[in-house]
């Protein structure tokens, strides 16, 4: 019997150490991209040093496991894919999302030469004055490419502004979603996996109470930091 209790002992204290991950963000996480190993393939993320609050708390929650097994919960086409709610790891099929997370808000870290250009990666956000971004939740954009007229219309009618040219160059080659310029923190990008985030931006949703809740879920995983790599 004793034995046995310190074998139990052992295997509680090694269940217990592996829980209390390291949420400290070290100079080095920094340099590193995040892989989000998702249920329809792998997509890898640079965070951008321009954003450092939003990318240090993103580091923090993707060393504590917090994203894992989370799904993408808000899925458009030709718009973007959302995930990060913490309430949808054990969602049952049908419930409406999207309003869970940590206590906190993070401060706008909006930035001009960071836009809405297909594969960034941005915070979500409900409708405070200070656009001051959810702890948690992300969007990745796939939007659409757009056609000069297009973007003109944009501008007069929505926007109220111009876009700068290389902006509109981008717009009209790789695609995006210039409406939310502005308005949203986008703080990186994918740098390989776009097919996966075309992928799951293609699959059915629901119309129902959980709308654009994609009917079988997508899930994240696993989320870890990896070394490197150049774009190619």
């Amino acid at each position: 019997m004793k034995n046995i209790s310190l074998a139990f002992i052992g295997v509680l204290f090694a269940l217990i150490s592996g829980a209390q991950k390291d949420s400290t963000v070290k100079k080095k996480d920094r340099k590193r991209d995040v892989l989000l190993q998702t249920s329809m393939g792998d997509i890898t993320i640079r965070l951008s040093d321009s954003t450092p609050l939003h990318r240090d708390n993103f580091l923090k929650l993707v060393k504590t496991g917090f994203y894992d097994s989370v799904l993408f919960h808000r899925v458009i086409q030709n718009f973007m894919i959302q995930s990060g709610d913490p309430d949808s790891k054990n969602a049952p099929a049908g419930k409406p999302l999207g309003s869970g997370g940590p206590s906190y808000r993070i401060p706008a870290e909006i930035r001009a030469s960071l836009f809405h250009k297909k594969g960034v990666i941005a915070a979500a956000r409900d409708n405070n004055p200070e656009r001051a971004s959810s702890g948690s939740q992300f969007y990745i954009v796939q939007g659409k490419v757009f056609t000069e007229g297009g973007l003109d219309s944009l501008e007069t009618f929505r926007l109220k502004r111009k876009l700068p040219p290389e902006h509109r160059e981008i717009y009209k080659t790789i695609g995006g979603t210039p409406h939310l310029d502005q308005s949203y923190t986008v703080y990186g990008e994918v740098v390989k996996g776009l097919d996966v985030v075309d992928k799951i931006a293609a699959v059915a949703t629901s119309k129902a109470a959980d709308r654009d809740r994609p009917l079988e879920d997508i899930r994240i995983i696993k989320t870890k930091l990896v070394k490197r790599k150049r774009k190619k």
